[in-house]
């Protein structure tokens, strides 16, 4: 594992961190690197690519009840 030394912090961030971190009961260390991890995450194209293979795979199902006449029905009731 990496170690990352990050300087000239602006004080209103340093002190939202730390206010965040307190309220998620983390240290600031643990909280930097939650954050950063989720970022990295929600960045990665993969999540992207496999949502499109998804779609793809999906795209040519057909469903053999109507669920929309379905759920009608079921509320009439």
């Amino acid at each position: 594992m990496k170690t990352m030394t990050l300087r000239n912090i602006p004080d209103p961030v340093y002190e939202a961190l730390a206010e965040n971190a307190r309220a998620e009961h983390r240290s600031l260390q643990e909280q930097v690197r939650y954050i950063l991890t989720n970022d990295v995450a929600l960045r990665s194209r993969s999540v992207c690519e496999k949502a499109a293979e998804y779609r793809t795979k999906l795209s040519g199902r057909t469903s053999e009840k109507n669920v929309v006449k379905d759920l009608r029905e079921d509320r009439d009731r």
